[in-house]
């Protein structure tokens, strides 16, 4: 029992040793190298990638007349070809257009009081005039009877005389009241007219609101549908239409230019100026270039509410085979920093030690610990000013200190010392 007991306990001691050795053999095959394979000369470019809307740097923009809301009856189809006077957009207004025939009603009913008053001042004129001519032929008898007057009695020749001066009077009294009722005539006509050229005027304002209802292109070109402030997408028939709303646009294809919609960290890292370098999924193998023109300064929320922005940001488009159409989607690759012909290699590579940047350059006997110096970077890459020529091989992963076996410095910039002048003292 003794012996097997031993036996045990040697067999335990060997299968420990052998799972030790094992387990030290699979650590020490499991640490590999991770090597960034022989460093040469390329360009360093820092970009971002975006996608913009290719526009119209110059366009006309046919809108919705200024007033009611109207309803789209008519527009016309994307990218028809128009000449100028042709009809792009109908409009309908209920509220124009009830108001146009109020109007037309009101200037019906304002000849008809107009026809009326003037029917009823006739008559009364014809009445009137009636009366003078009756005097004048009572006054005309009355002078006959005047002849007479010699022949009869003081009484009765007082009587005739007295009859005489009221048809004198009556006359004059009928005289001025028909020279008043010429006044009156006049200037009921004239106050009549002018209510009704005031009607006539709203008619024909209403009229003119109704005609601008139906738009009609100021010039030749391609013309495009708008897009509607309530969806964002592009109009259509039964669409509701406000005043100032762009309906039809047509683009002047001399000169276009991309509009950006950029996220808040993408709108940071681009600048005025920066280069833009373009492709367009819909026309393969055209290329265009650019740089960023504007960058708006506030940011618009996504959606209502929202407190997600975006920032638009405009880029020219000045060298391009083919003109894009406006609409298309560009995709945008900003070129944010750019050397050429430099030295660059991955943000992983570079390592923080005792405050300096530093590479670990595989050599025949293992690693060389070197100081770098770093220019231009960015979140993935860096451009090394010194520290590397070119071919070397480095370590994407820190090596252990026992695989280390050299370290290479900067040589420190020598400081230029002020000579002091001595002056010289003549005895």
């Amino acid at each position: 029992m003794k012996i097997t007991h031993k036996r045990f306990k040697l067999f335990a001691l060997l299968s420990f040793l052998f799972l030790a050795f094992s387990f030290y053999s699979c650590k020490k095959e499991e640490k590999k190298e991770i090597l960034l394979g022989k460093i040469a000369h390329t360009d360093f470019i820092d970009n971002l990638e975006i996608e913009g809307v290719v526009e119209s740097v110059r366009s006309v923009s046919v809108t919705c007349p200024r007033g009611p809301a109207a309803k789209i009856i008519y527009l016309i189809e994307d990218g028809t070809a128009v000449k100028e006077g042709d009809v792009l957009c109908t409009l309908e207004s209920e509220y124009l257009q009830q108001g146009y025939d109020d109007i037309l009603v009101k200037v019906e009913g304002a000849k008809a009081r107009r026809n009326k008053s003037i029917a009823e001042l006739e008559m009364q004129y014809a009445l009137l005039d009636a009366q003078v001519k009756s005097n004048a032929a009572q006054t005309s008898i009355s002078n006959l009877d005047s002849l007479q007057l010699k022949y009869l009695s003081p009484t009765k020749r007082r009587i005739k005389i007295l009859e005489l001066q009221k048809s004198a009077i009556q006359k004059a009294k009928l005289e001025r009241k028909l020279k008043a009722l010429d006044i009156i005539n006049k200037s009921q006509l004239r106050n009549l007219d002018i209510q009704l050229q005031s009607m006539e005027f709203a008619v024909a304002n209403a009229k003119s609101q109704l005609d601008q209802l139906t738009l009609k292109s100021p010039q030749s070109g391609v013309a495009f549908r708008g897009n509607s402030w309530m969806t964002g997408g592009k109009l259509k028939e039964g669409d509701q239409a406000w005043g100032g709303m762009p309906l039809v646009t047509i683009p002047d294809y001399a000169e276009m230019k991309v509009m950006i919609q950029a996220s808040e960290s993408s709108y940071k890292q681009i600048n005025i100026n920066d280069s833009v370098e373009y492709s367009f999924d819909a026309m393969p193998g055209n290329s265009a270039h650019g740089k960023i023109l504007k960058k708006a300064p506030i940011g618009q929320p996504i959606k209502e509410n929202s407190k997600v922005k975006f920032f638009e940001i405009e880029a020219s488009m000045d060298k391009i085979k083919d003109l894009p159409e406006p609409g298309l989607t560009a995709h945008c690759t900003i070129i944010m920093q750019r050397v050429r012909d430099t030295i660059v290699v991955p943000q992983i590579a570079i390592f923080e030690v005792d405050s300096m940047k530093v590479v670990y350059v595989k050599t025949l006997k293992g690693y060389e610990k070197r100081q770098v110096k770093i220019g231009k970077s960015s979140l993935n890459e860096a451009v090394i000013i010194s520290g590397l020529k070119g071919y070397e091989r480095i370590s994407l992963i820190k090596p252990s200190l026992t695989e280390i076996k050299k370290t290479t410095l900067l040589a420190k910039p020598i400081k230029k010392q002020k000579v002091k002048k001595q002056k010289t003292q003549h005895n």
